[in-house]
């Protein structure tokens, strides 16, 4: 991968940069920050590197947060919910009074904060399974719930990582080049 995109990938996976150019994300084009230091570039780089590697579902390294199925060969997709580090796929109707009763189908092992991690207003790990309510899970399809699963966790860990490095490097803004404004 080109480092210049990879870097611009790792910036732009920063919860604090999402935090601080909030309205600039939300208007169009924000701007890409400039690093006082070669060495943060390559550092932010590598992260998107392997970033961009997890969101292709194409990371080879093995994963400790790969989880595991139970159920059938061709799972149906039903009411889907997440409980005790498991997600659901056939828990009885929900009422929402009441906490969701386990069902006997599931991926065990998908820690909450994987479970709801949002991208652009989705809570994907539910929403690529509601998209499939109703239908047979081939085993491609266990699979490529698994792969989400493990490079949502990634995700999560790679973004806390490189807001580490800007930190360790002077933070928001001092890492950078410009005004605090990001102008």
């Amino acid at each position: 991968m080109k480092a210049k995109f990879c870097y611009i990938y790792s910036i732009l996976h920063s919860s604090t940069y999402r935090h601080n150019y909030e309205s600039q994300l939300k208007r169009g084009y924000p701007r890409i920050p400039e690093p006082r230091e070669a060495n943060l570039a390559e550092k932010l780089a590598q992260l998107g590197n392997e970033l961009i590697r997890y969101h292709l579902l194409d990371s080879s390294k093995p994963n400790e947060f790969m989880p595991s199925y139970f159920g059938p060969i061709f799972p149906e997709i039903g009411q889907v919910c997440w409980s005790g580090s498991t997600v659901w796929l056939d828990t009885p109707a929900i009422n929402k009074n009441h906490p969701p009763t386990a069902g006997t189908i599931g991926f065990k092992g998908v820690p909450e904060e994987v479970w709801n991690f949002h991208i652009g207003g989705y809570q994907v790990c539910e929403k690529w399974l509601k998209d499939r309510k109703g239908r047979a899970l081939s085993s491609e399809d266990i699979t490529h719930y698994q792969k989400i699963v493990v490079a949502l966790s990634e995700t999560i860990r790679i973004m806390a990582e490189i807001d580490k490095v800007i930190d360790v490097h002077g933070g928001w803004p001092g890492a950078f080049i410009g005004n605090e404004h990001g102008e």
